[in-house]
């Protein structure tokens, strides 16, 4: 059992299911009308293990999830996957997202991508299914010294316009251009750090993932090989914990601080899961400087540090 950094409710107990990353939460029912001093103690709970678990919250519903993502910040819309029914919510089934196959941050194609995901397990198939994550400060700080330098002064292009057939190559065509037009309807190309600087902890975490494009200054075959040499450490399984789902299960992550994989291994059989995000801020560098949004030069719609009027020079990249 370990302890918050935050008072807690004597009611509810924190277990580490992992040496890096991952902890059970209990003796909490989740919802909008939980009071101050448990959302802190689960915040404080997510900021140091940076993806926690709660089991047996049947009883959250659409409206009780949005509700109790309020309680951590902003909710926001995916920026082109129409949510659930005009919610929030994003759906995560067999053909929308849930057979990812892939390590990756939630939305980095955009500059102030979410803060924190909230993940609710509707039904669960009978095997397999299960999500990994990894603590990407941990895989920052277990780099020799010389690749934390290398990292440190380094940027990325992240887009959305991303290779799918080769993450999804069993995909019908007709399913892949499904998937290519809802997600590419507005492309987003947005150079981050590949270090950045955790707003709230202090830590440094890796920020890379399935939606980089390319190391800024790199030709594509130092790019790729770069790429592979620090992600391959985000991969380490010391920095990694693996969940078996049951319906009814949450999972709340610092999006941060982690990428994760949602496995593809449970065949035909339903999986349905609903994310809520809570919007974040625009990363920094520890350079100090910003992330920028190459394109598009505007979009209709606030959010995710991209509103009309958000710079893309470098200077003032958060609205």
């Amino acid at each position: 059992m370990t302890s918050l950094t935050t008072a807690q409710p004597s009611a509810l107990t924190v277990e580490k299911t992992g040496g890096r990353i991952g902890a059970v939460v209990s003796g909490v029912r989740l919802g909008g009308g939980l009071d101050a001093s448990a959302v802190a103690a689960i915040r404080a709970a997510v900021l140091e293990h940076k993806v926690v678990f709660f089991r047996d919250q049947h009883h959250l519903d659409a409206d009780g999830h949005e509700s109790f993502g309020r309680l951590l910040g902003t909710p926001v819309a995916h920026p082109t996957v129409p949510s659930v029914d005009g919610r929030y919510a994003l759906g995560i089934d067999n053909d929308h997202g849930g057979r990812a196959n892939q390590w990756h941050t939630d939305v980095t194609f955009v500059p102030a991508y979410p803060a924190f995901s909230i993940l609710r397990a509707e039904v669960i198939p009978p095997y397999g299914g299960n999500t990994l994550w990894s603590n990407t400060a941990a895989a920052y700080a277990e780099l020799p010294e010389p690749l934390r330098v290398l990292a440190d002064g380094l940027r990325a292009v992240h887009t959305n316009d991303y290779d799918y057939a080769a993450v999804r190559p069993g995909a019908i065509s007709a399913e892949l251009e499904q998937h290519r037009r809802v997600f590419t309807s507005v492309t987003f190309r947005t150079e981050h750090p590949v270090v950045r600087v955790h707003p709230e902890t202090g830590e440094r975490a890796l920020l890379l993932g399935n939606f980089v494009q390319r190391l800024s200054g790199f030709n594509g075959a130092d790019s790729r090989a770069l790429m592979g040499v620090f992600q391959a450490h985000v991969e380490r399984p010391e920095n990694t914990v693996r969940w078996q789902w049951r319906a009814g299960d949450v999972a709340i992550w610092d999006n941060r601080a982690t990428q994760h994989y949602g496995v593809d291994d449970s065949d035909d059989h339903e999986r349905t899961l609903r994310r809520i995000t809570v919007d974040g801020d625009v990363p920094v560098g520890v350079d100090g400087r910003r992330s920028v949004l190459l394109a598009p030069e505007s979009v209709p719609e606030p959010g995710y540090g991209i509103a009309s009027g958000a710079s893309t020079d470098g200077t003032t990249a958060e609205v």
